[in-house]
């Protein structure tokens, strides 16, 4: 055998969880959100374990329970520290507004179009009504670049 065969046979399973590790590091680098972290730790622990001589049923107890573990213990500190806020887009903002029919919906025939804040948006009735120009309607919500609407009733506006 030569150097490297030797050297691949003692630490073919360190050298597999390493790459498990990298890999599960550069996931979550590409992340934005913390995913894989605790997952990467755990990995670190396998590859120390099988340096240590540790059986593979070893090494992947070792990796489980030191996943969980930092996962369990570190998750909610993460959380806190890491609060995302979610910036709705404009498209959202139309959610809930009251806008009018500028041409008569109807879902069947996949025709209709309502102006809602200055803006021209195809539409279509959540309920599968048919509506005609000139109703007022509420958003309900955005389906693709359409907006799902119901018409308003008087006591609505």
């Amino acid at each position: 055998m030569n150097d490297i065969q030797v050297f691949l046979a003692t630490y073919a399973q360190p050298l597999i969880w390493l790459v498990i590790a990298l890999v599960l590091l550069i996931l979550e680098a590409a992340t934005v959100q913390m995913v894989s972290i605790w997952f990467c730790v755990g990995a670190v622990a396998a590859v120390i374990a099988a340096i240590l001589g540790g059986s593979v049923a070893v090494q992947i107890i070792v990796f489980v329970a030191v996943s969980g573990l930092t996962l369990a213990f570190t998750r909610k500190f993460v959380k806190k520290v890491l609060h995302v806020k979610k910036t709705p887009t404009n498209a959202d903002s139309v959610v809930g507004a009251v806008g009018q029919v500028i041409e008569a919906i109807d879902d069947e025939a996949a025709t209709g179009r309502v102006r809602v804040e200055g803006m021209d948006w195809t539409a279509r009735t959540s309920d599968g009504s048919c509506l005609p120009e000139g109703t007022k309607v509420k958003v309900k919500a955005i389906s693709g670049v359409k907006l799902m609407v119901a018409a308003v009733k008087e006591k609505e506006e």
